[in-house]
């Protein structure tokens, strides 16, 4: 009687929100969204509220669920990430969310279903249009919350480390801000995949890296680099670095024979003034340097967006995606969230995620 009694609450639950969905589909949608009116403090990020507009030919419209707060957002903040929109506009590079309605030539049947999708800016509000071709699916078993962090974060951690580095069991590498939303991705597909890795974090997150099988090394020590030598004398077979400037050196230099360097932002450049193209221009130049070099060492930016337009670009990030989604439902990756706030909370959530002390990631949910 009890497995009963849930099956007809089940058909009504199903029932109720196909007719929500459906009421919603036929009004307008009042969205609520974070404004980023220009090169401002957290405390100058804006909210409000206004009338999106129809979903056009091939777009829908995504009730949003989650959305991240990642590094290119606090670059954006002080006008530092290459090639963002110009102020004021609406960031947020991910989310997770359900369709609710969809344009013209678009399967009416997509309507109710979980999505995620890559925005790179548009994704901090309640509700977003979007085109349907960039929708990944979710599988309804994943909560909304953990599929957001596998998104840029699980997808950039993923192709870093099997495309780019070509890691192997046995191997040991080398992952700077292991803590972060990016770091703690990556360490987990590391070790699934029998590497040993070797983990730059504050030592307040370092019991923590210890329990899941990290060896921890302080970001902040003036001997960082001795240190993860005497963890692996004869150097890492991969680094993983996202700060820049001279840790980019330091990284190289840690490399084995035949060790691959894998950069993924420059985040020495985030409060620097000038060109922001300028930093970057430099680490391409120097990597090819690097690259010259005969002694089998590697050097990569990877771009997570690189051949974008191409037929095979969502094809790999859809495939990449139920890589991980699979792995998170088998219970493989358990991803860390370090907070949630509401967008009326921007503020907050913001100096959380740029305060350096979160482990996982933050994420925004609706008001």
């Amino acid at each position: 009687m009890e497995s009963l009694a849930k099956n007809v609450n089940s058909i009504k639950d199903n029932t109720e929100n196909r007719q929500n969905i459906k009421h919603l589909e036929q009004t307008s949608f009042n969205t609520t969204e974070v404004i980023m009116p220009g090169i401002v403090e957290p405390e100058g990020l804006l909210v409000r509220d206004r009338i999106l507009d129809n979903p056009a030919a091939g777009q829908v419209i995504v009730k949003m669920e989650a959305s991240g707060i990642a590094f290119a957002e606090q670059s954006m903040r002080r006008g530092r990430y290459y090639e963002q929109p110009k102020f004021p506009f609406v960031p947020g590079y991910d989310l997770v969310g359900r369709v609710v309605a969809t344009g013209q030539g678009v399967d009416p049947a997509l309507i109710g279903k979980r999505v995620a999708a890559m925005t790179k800016i548009g994704g901090w509000a309640s509700y977003v249009l979007l085109s349907a071709s960039d929708l990944l699916p979710v599988p309804e078993t994943i909560d909304p919350l953990e599929a957001e962090t596998l998104i840029v974060n699980g997808i950039t951690a993923w192709q870093m480390l099997h495309v780019k580095a070509e890691i192997k069991r046995g191997q040991t590498i080398l992952v700077h801000g292991a803590n972060g939303g990016v770091g703690t991705i990556l360490t987990q597909l590391a070790l699934y995949a029998g590497v040993q890795v070797i983990g730059t974090a504050s030592p307040r997150h370092h019991e923590t890296l210890r329990a899941q099988g990290v060896q921890p090394v302080d970001y902040n020590d003036i001997d960082l680099a001795g240190n993860v030598l005497k963890l692996s004398p004869g150097g890492v077979d991969a680094v993983f670095d996202h700060l820049g400037g001279a840790s980019f050196a330091r990284s190289f230099g840690l490399l084995a024979k035949g060790g691959v360097l894998v950069c993924y932002a420059i985040a020495s450049a985030l409060n620097g003034t000038g060109n922001v193209l300028i930093p970057f221009l430099k680490v391409l130049v120097q990597l090819g340097w690097w690259n010259m070099m005969p002694n089998g060492r590697k050097a990569y930016f990877y771009n997570i967006w690189e051949g974008k337009g191409s037929e095979t670009f969502q094809k790999q990030l859809r495939e990449t995606f139920t890589q991980l989604t699979t792995l998170l439902a088998s219970g493989v990756l358990k991803p860390q969230i370090a907070a949630r706030f509401p967008l009326a909370q921007i503020t907050v959530a913001m100096k959380l995620a740029e305060s350096r002390t979160a482990y996982g990631k933050v994420v925004l949910v609706p008001n």
